[in-house]
């Protein structure tokens, strides 16, 4: 098995072939995603783990809400759950996030080969097209009652398939395919799972609540190299809070990075005095300047000041 360093190599390669455009590696713990990667609308936040059991359900809510209000997609790397490693060709799930072996990324990305089954409790699953199956069995005059008995299930399973969307074993759906001559096996895209309606973390810290008050929303994080994701209507700004030190040198550089990639402006506010305007593409802003805006317009002037693009 691959340490987490080399298969996140491995993934940082994959993303290459297929044309994204990736950030720096997150360095910084604890981290909710380790990359940040984008082909042309597809944005997706990165997890790295050589065993997907490592992963635990406050990390899953932080990187789900970073997607929410990032506009982008939450994905899990890994190679084993408990002592199995992860099926090529298969979708598991943690915590509702989507998870893929190094080998069904790259089937995904660069041959365009979607997924066909998914893994929860009790075994492999695949989703089948219920419309096409009831109108192929009605075409062909089969009864549920047949067809029930043909694969040694019950008249309302078959009916569930038709009418409500229920997945079923990978060998019920072969057989079902064997059975009409056709292909009932609908793909999985990992990129377009259903997106959880996640709660807002309250604001806690008193710089952060800043912001609030001159009328911007602000997402704060646990688990990111930012403190939140500040926006209003016209921009998003990666935010960092921070004294000024080598460590938030560094955390504004990957910030620059990750900002680059996701395609929003990113700034850190300092607690005290500021020697320099930017570092990157990172604005840093001085909390005593902050404290003199009054509206969310002033902010986004301040940053794109500092960033140089005004």
């Amino acid at each position: 098995m691959m340490d987490k360093e080399l298969l996140a190599e491995r993934v940082e390669e994959v993303l290459s072939q297929a044309g994204f455009t990736i950030s720096a590696r997150c360095y910084l713990r604890p981290r909710s995603f380790d990359l940040a990667a984008r082909r042309d609308d597809l944005l997706l936040l990165i997890k790295v783990l050589s065993n997907i059991d490592g992963f635990n359900e406050r990390t899953a809510v932080e990187v789900r809400r970073l997607a929410g209000y990032l506009s982008g997609s939450p994905l899990l790397i890994g190679e084993k759950t408990r002592d199995l490693f992860l099926e090529q060709g298969a979708v598991y799930f943690r915590y509702g996030i989507p998870t893929l072996s190094l080998s069904t990324l790259a089937d995904l990305l660069l041959h365009e080969e979607l997924p066909l089954v998914y893994a929860a409790h009790g075994g492999l699953y695949v989703r089948i097209d219920g419309i096409r199956m009831r109108a192929m069995r009605l075409e062909r005059g089969i009864s549920l009652g047949a067809l029930a008995s043909e694969l040694g299930v019950s008249r309302r399973t078959i009916s569930k398939y038709e009418t409500e969307d229920m997945d079923t074993s990978v060998d019920v759906a072969l057989r079902l395919e064997e059975i009409f001559e056709r292909e009932l096996i609908l793909p999985i895209d990992p990129f377009n799972s259903r997106p959880f309606a996640e709660a807002p973390e309250e604001v806690k810290d008193s710089v952060l609540q800043l912001l609030l008050k001159i009328g911007l929303d602000v997402f704060p994080t646990a688990q990111a190299p930012f403190n939140a994701v500040t926006r209003d209507e016209d921009m998003v700004v990666l935010t960092g809070v921070s004294k000024y030190s080598q460590g938030m040198l560094k955390k504004a550089r990957l910030m620059s990075s990750l900002s680059a990639v996701v395609k929003t402006h990113s700034a850190v506010i300092v607690d005290g005095e500021c020697k320099v305007e930017r570092i990157e593409g990172t604005a840093l802003i001085e909390k005593r300047e902050l404290e003199s805006l009054d509206a969310p317009g002033e902010f986004e002037d301040l940053v794109l000041e500092k960033q140089n693009f005004k």
